[in-house]
This record gives C-alpha cells, structure tokens and sequence, in this order.
C-alpha cells in the first residue's frame, strides 16, 4: 500500500471513531508506551520497533521510565509503610502495601 493510501484511510477511520486527527505514525509510540509500563523490557520494546540501538528507544520514551521509576520508587514506599497498627500480640506479620504480580 502506499503510504498516501494508509493515511487516507485512517483518517477516514478516525472519523468514524470519533477520534480527533491523529498520525499513524502515532500508533507505533501509543504500542510502546503500552509495553513500557506493562513491564516490557526496553531491549524487546527496541527489538520491535526496529532501533538499531537501544539508547534511539531511551531517549524518545524517557518521559515514560521516569514516571515508571516514580512510581516503583512509590511502590517501595507503600511497601514499607504499616498500612495498619498490629500490636506485639499479633502473630501474623503486617500486609503488604502495595499489590504484586
């Protein structure tokens, strides 16, 4: 297809969505931001894309590792933080903040 034709067509397929104007191209970025903070590992999100290095992948979705980094970092927090007041009676060690997968 070439690549008037693509544009053409997702265009026509945006309206009819309902979806304000958006590039193609855009979709490509939206799959790796997805991956990016469903835990995907750069080095594949890299591999995918087709970089040649993967400091080309770092560098356009820093702003992605920074807010993941934010919010591990979060996580830790809650982790350590009692979420409640057990007494020395308790026998069971207190719960853990924070939901892991």
């Amino acid at each position: 297809m070439l690549p008037t034709s693509v544009t053409a067509h997702f265009r026509v397929l945006l309206g009819h969505a309902g979806v304000r104007r958006t590039r193609f191209h855009d979709l490509r970025h939206t799959c790796a931001t997805l991956l990016l903070e469903q835990g995907v590992e750069l080095v594949v999100i890299k591999d995918l894309l087709g970089h040649a290095h993967i400091s080309i992948t770092a560098e356009i979705y820093t702003h992605v590792r920074l807010r993941l980094q934010h919010d591990a970092i979060e996580s830790v927090g809650n982790a350590l933080a009692d979420p409640t007041d057990h007494g020395p009676e308790d026998d069971e060690p207190p719960t853990c903040g924070i939901t892991v997968r």
